[in-house]
């Protein structure tokens, strides 16, 4: 079972809400589709599940070209970031109306309801009408509807976004055990890295309508592609400077100079792009190893285990994510650290020429 998309693109009154895209995804996979609002995950979605018709390319689903396939005679199932449930039916027959729509019998309908609602934990609730559940438990019925349709290919659109954090924590941890059991193709959009990394799987990351990267998504988090990809799959983005290579000294945007050690030593003379993310800037680093770089610092903002530190570095601004609550004054020079293992190198033009020592013994 396999959904391909061939040079699938979409242009609306001319303007490329996706790009020409090739993208093969397999039975029992999660997918997730990364990137920022309006990167073109839910225009992406549409497309693959027939609500749109491409602008150029085809779909095809198990070898079988469906470009101009109805959606209602595909397998697919969608659910939304809003809850839609039927608020005057129980759990039990929001679950069931789409089986009745399918024309099964009250048998094989009883049968796949109850699966369904053990799989989401719904079980004890199924007489209860959805106005009656908290938030968690009106999506997981929206879920469990979608699942019982035994679709071979299930789209989640941000299905999270509207939970409050406790919620979203369990379920993104109950989702991938829940889909494994299933078997269909699953796409799940979202703008958070870390929930991708949670879910795990393939990762497509996305920006302005083009899939930058697609792969496993341990292997696209530690060695993106290029500086977009590690922008979108970083939060907060990831921090770049200008750098220059020559002979055994690599300089940095503000003249500062260092010794081309570790990864830096075996680049070609020229000029680069470096890139580190934000847990990676430290407020002491280790003496004789860390590269130091004098900054002001703007803004701080305390999470209650962990400060962001928002700085400007002659020109570009940089954020930080270093453990514990510091008070530090605004507007002071501050020094920060960076291990040169957990330094990217990047082409001018964007393109990664060596990734980070650390992600590649990951």
């Amino acid at each position: 079972m396999t959904l391909e998309l061939r040079n699938v693109s979409k242009v609306v009154d001319g303007v490329p809400h996706i790009h020409p895209t090739n993208l093969t995804l397999n039975k029992g996979t999660m997918n997730v589709l990364l990137g920022p609002t309006l990167s073109g995950k839910t225009s992406l979605m549409r497309l693959m599940a027939g609500l749109d018709m491409p602008t150029t390319g085809q779909v095809f689903w198990q070898g079988e070209d469906v470009t101009g396939m109805r959606v209602q005679d595909r397998k697919v199932a969608m659910v939304y970031q809003q809850f839609i449930n039927y608020p005057s039916m129980t759990v039990y027959d929001n679950i069931a109306s789409p089986l009745r729509l399918m024309g099964k019998s009250k048998a094989e309908i009883d049968a796949a309801v109850r699966k369904s609602a053990d799989l989401m934990q719904l079980s004890a609730m199924l007489d209860r009408k959805p106005l009656e559940l908290s938030g968690g438990q009106q999506q997981r019925c929206a879920l469990a509807r979608a699942l019982v349709k035994d679709a071979g290919l299930v789209l989640l659109d941000e299905p999270l976004a509207n939970l409050d954090y406790k919620l979203r924590e369990e379920l993104r941890v109950e989702i991938p055990k829940i889909f494994e059991e299933a078997g269909s193709i699953f796409v799940y959009a979202t703008t958070e890295p870390e929930e991708a990394l949670l879910l795990g799987g393939n990762t497509a990351a996305l920006w302005q309508g083009e899939v930058r990267q697609f792969g496993l998504t341990p292997d696209v988090y530690r060695q993106p592609a290029d500086a977009t990809t590690a922008r979108v799959f970083s939060d907060p983005p990831m921090n770049f400077l200008k750098v220059s290579k020559a002979g055994g000294t690599i300089t940095f945007g503000d003249a500062q100079s260092a010794a081309a050690t570790g990864p830096l030593a075996t680049l070609a003379d020229g000029q680069y792009l470096a890139g580190f993310r934000p847990n990676h800037v430290e407020l002491q680093g280790q003496v004789g190893t860390a590269l130091t770089f004098a900054t002001k610092l703007n803004v701080t903002e305390l999470t209650g285990s962990e400060t962001f530190i928002h700085l400007d570095h002659h020109g570009d601004s940089w954020v930080g994510l270093v453990h514990g609550i510091h008070d530090l004054e605004l507007g002071a020079a501050l020094d920060v650290h960076i291990d040169p293992r957990h330094i990217y190198i990047f082409s001018e033009t964007g393109d990664l020429v060596a990734p980070a020592a650390y992600a590649m013994a990951a």
